[in-house]
Parts: C-alpha cells; structure tokens; sequence
C-alpha cells in the first residue's frame, strides 16, 4: 500500500497519537515527580500540569481508538477538539514569542502577586527576596535573608531568564500546533477513505 493510502494514513495517526500519550504521561509524570520531591508546592500549578496532561492523554485516546476501528463519530470530535487546540496553542505561542521586555515584567508581576505559595517557591529555589526590592521587614524563606544586604531581587533573577524560557515555550507549543495540524488534516483524510478489508461498496 503506498503512502497516503488507507493503511499508511492509520498508521501514521496512530503513531501521533501515541506520542500524544507519552507527552500527557511525560507532563503527569514530572508534575507528580516535582510535588513528591517538593520542588513545587503549589497544589493550583501541579494541578495545572496533571490537568493538562489528562485532558491531552483523553483527546489521544480518543483519536487511537478512532484510527484503530475507523471508528467515524470518535474521528469527527477527535478533529474537531484537536483544531480548537491548535487555534489556542498557536495563539498562546505567538504570544509568547512577541512579548517585549516591558511586557514580559508586567506578566512576571502579576503571576509573583497571584500566588504567596509560589512566591515563596521562586524565592527559595532562587535565593532572592521580594519582587523589585528586598523588604527587610518582610519575611523570606531564602538562604540569603540571613545577610539581607546580599540579596538580590527576584526580578533581576526572573528577567534574565524570563525571554529564553518565552522563546522556548513559545518554540516547543509551534512545533506541536504544527503535529496538531498535522493531526487534523490525517483525520480529515482519514475519514474519507474505503477499508480495502471491508465490502467495496461499502463507505466506512
């Protein structure tokens, strides 16, 4: 069967959605991983990520077991949430990638205010103390706060990386708004061609 055909279309949408399910089992992983081993204690951002990596393991699942069976109803909602997470997941990287410094400080303030959790995270992790100046009056769970003087800001730390951890996040969601894509037109295809094994009159 050449490429492009009925068995070659499966098997190439069932090979994206089992990477699919190793990428939600990855991201469940390393959320499980990072609060067992307290590097996060934030329960709304492990929440997040474990959230993430099963609503993406569900769409997968859906879209192997549409591929596998041919199966058109579970094909025509595997394609119809897999393009509404492309639009979203390509608009949140362009986003990323075309944030300016101004703005990048603005969106660091206002997740550093949301959470005090995750304010004390970043805080211990980067051994510095308050967002744009360190408060002596304050408390602060870094090593460096037994000599206040010595203490950086957090923000002077955050915004070296903030544009290189942007780029890359911006840079990995194209990438897989891309497979998404790609995803969306194998499905599409997909529905649209004959089972050789089944009965040659017969549209599946």
């Amino acid at each position: 069967m050449v490429c492009g055909g009925f068995i070659c279309t499966k098997n190439a949408l069932s090979a994206l959605n089992v990477l699919y399910i190793m990428v939600s089992l990855l991201l469940i992983g390393v959320a499980a991983w990072g609060k067992w081993f307290g590097l996060v204690s934030s329960i709304s951002v492990v929440a997040a990520v474990i959230g993430v990596g099963v609503f993406l393991l569900l769409v997968a699942l859906v879209g192997l077991c549409g591929a596998l069976k041919h199966q058109q109803v579970l094909l025509f909602f595997y394609m119809m949430i897999l393009f509404v997470v492309f639009v979203l997941q390509f608009s949140i990287s362009c986003a990323c990638l075309a944030l300016n410094t101004d703005q990048q400080n603005q969106l660091l303030e206002v997740g550093w205010n949301k959470s005090e959790v995750t304010r004390e995270d970043v805080e211990k992790t980067l051994n510095c103390c308050g967002f744009s100046s360190v408060n002596q009056s304050d408390s602060c769970p870094a090593q460096c706060f037994a000599t206040p003087e010595s203490c950086r800001s957090c923000a002077q730390i955050l915004q070296e990386y903030a544009g290189q951890v942007l780029r890359f996040v911006g840079g990995i969601g194209l990438f897989f708004s891309f497979t998404e894509i790609l995803g969306v037109w194998l499905t599409h295809k997909y529905r649209n061609l004959k089972d050789p094994r089944s009965n040659p009159g017969a549209f599946l």
